[in-house]
């Protein structure tokens, strides 16, 4: 009798410390839904926490640029700047807010990026086949919410160029941007407005050409039959600015170089592209963003994920949850939480022999990072 009732008090302790674990395994929290709004920029401003959102310029639209407001959509930083005006580009307007970045001087950087024709990572536009680019850097004051700058991209070949994702080294006043059109990182000088253009057609910024995504069982193959492929996409800069990692969507591997190797104007092509260095093996990425402890987070689609790379280089789960479709946009905040938008890209009509796959409403998710 002592034996057994031992053997049920080892029981119910195994079982307790099993829930236990369940209940400390971070879990997806709801931050705001958009019915049919697709969302895909997210960035959260470093000290009050304040979540944007924006979204591209498909339909249905409504606003480019917004603040999310007790978990409702407040047009940012006004009704005149949402406007969508597409015979007005260079207007004080958003033409395709693609992405956004909280830098750690109290400004929101919102990259307005509309690649030209087969520029675009979606595959080619015959209607704007041979149209330049429309591409403009918004500097938002979030002290006072008014735009101080928009930059131009002096330099840039905007027929050419397809840029995807940008963060801001305050320090050195540089923005970094990936461009998977030019399989380049593009550097610009927020002082001057000019661009650099580093390590162009490199094996870290390119594709692996017969890599092909596979979600949910299903194959990613446009309406014409191409396969999804992304060069350099996904980036991150780390918070004391001295790495900046990157990845083609389409490639398993991680890589970083140091920030003062790519602001080096002394350092020939050959010289760069030695300073590229490897971190880890992730497979599919969606998405880069990183901590203040040095992990690198990124979505994983195939296992609906988010996971991330520590600053041992190990690749870890941080929560894996049936709504995580094609997390595209991350944003940390100070509150200990990391926040993503699920884009869903791979369940849209052009990937699906025109079967309309989302699963309504749209989404933007938290879920708390390792202590």
């Amino acid at each position: 009798m002592i034996k057994k009732t031992m053997k049920n008090i080892l029981i119910t302790i195994l079982l307790s410390g099993s829930a236990l674990a369940q209940s400390n395994k971070p879990v997806l929290e709801e931050v705001a839904q958009f019915g049919e709004y697709q969302p895909i920029g997210v960035a959260v401003q470093q000290n009050s926490n304040r979540v944007f959102v924006s979204f591209p310029h498909n339909e249905p639209f409504l606003y480019a640029v917004t603040e999310i407001v007790d978990g409702k959509r407040a047009p940012f930083p006004d009704e005149e700047w949402n406007k969508y005006t597409p015979d007005q580009p260079e207007a004080n307007h958003f033409y395709n807010a693609q992405d956004m970045y909280a830098d750690d001087q109290n400004n929101l950087w919102i990259l307005d990026s509309k690649p030209a024709g087969s520029a675009s990572v979606f595959g080619a536009d015959a209607a704007n086949e041979k149209a330049e680019g429309k591409f403009k850097l918004v500097k938002i004051n979030l002290t006072t919410n008014t735009v101080e700058r928009v930059y131009k991209f002096g330099g840039l070949p905007k027929d050419k160029s397809g840029l995807n994702d940008v963060r801001i080294d305050s320090k050195r006043q540089l923005a970094y941007l990936s461009d998977p059109a030019l399989k380049a990182i593009v550097v610009l000088d927020l002082k001057t407005d000019i661009v650099r253009i580093l390590l162009e057609g490199h094996p870290s910024t390119t594709a692996e050409p017969e890599y092909n995504l596979k979600i949910d069982g299903i194959e990613m193959k446009d309406d014409k039959g191409k396969p999804f492929s992304s060069n350099i996409n996904g980036i991150a800069l780390s918070k004391d600015n001295k790495y900046f990692y990157y990845k083609p969507i389409n490639k398993d591997r991680l890589y970083k170089i140091q920030t003062k190797f790519l602001t080096d104007t002394k350092l020939s092509a050959e010289d760069l592209a030695k300073k590229v260095e490897i971190v880890a093996n992730t497979g599919v990425t969606h998405g880069l963003e990183s901590d203040s402890k040095g992990n690198v987070y990124f979505g994983h689609s195939p296992s609906h994920s988010i996971k991330y790379v520590d600053r041992h280089n190990k690749v870890n789960t941080l929560v894996m949850d049936g709504r995580i479709i094609w997390p595209d946009s991350f944003g940390v905040g100070s509150n200990g939480y990391l926040y993503f938008s699920a884009a869903q890209l791979n369940k849209l009509p052009k990937y699906n022999e025109g079967q309309n796959r989302v699963e309504y409403p749209y989404r933007v998710y938290r879920v708390k990072m390792p202590k």
